[in-house]
């Protein structure tokens, strides 16, 4: 059986996701599920987020997203697919 196809996703996401824990939310369960990436808050009050690893895992880390932390409310998630650039091992915040 062949290794898990590698995937990457570049995410805006929008609604009550500033100020709620929300980046480190996303940070705790990339390193859970060992995804590579980053996460940061943007001007216009959104979150934006980059992940690669095996494609279940990173399918897994978007559902999580969806739900967010307790205190947020994810109203928009958009997924942007993309080749893995290799950043596999550490997710960070900025």
């Amino acid at each position: 059986m062949g290794s898990p196809s590698q995937a990457a996703v570049h995410l805006l996401i929008s609604g009550r996701v500033q100020g709620v824990g929300f980046r480190f939310y996303a940070q705790d369960v990339a390193e859970e599920l060992g995804l590579g990436g980053w996460v940061r808050n943007r001007p216009d009050g959104s979150v934006e987020a980059y992940a690669e690893g095996p494609r279940q895992d990173v399918e897994a880390w978007i559902a999580k997203l969806r739900q967010g932390p307790p205190l947020s409310r994810v109203e928009s998630l958009q997924p942007q697919w993309q080749q893995p650039e290799g950043s596999t091992g550490t997710f960070t915040v900025r």
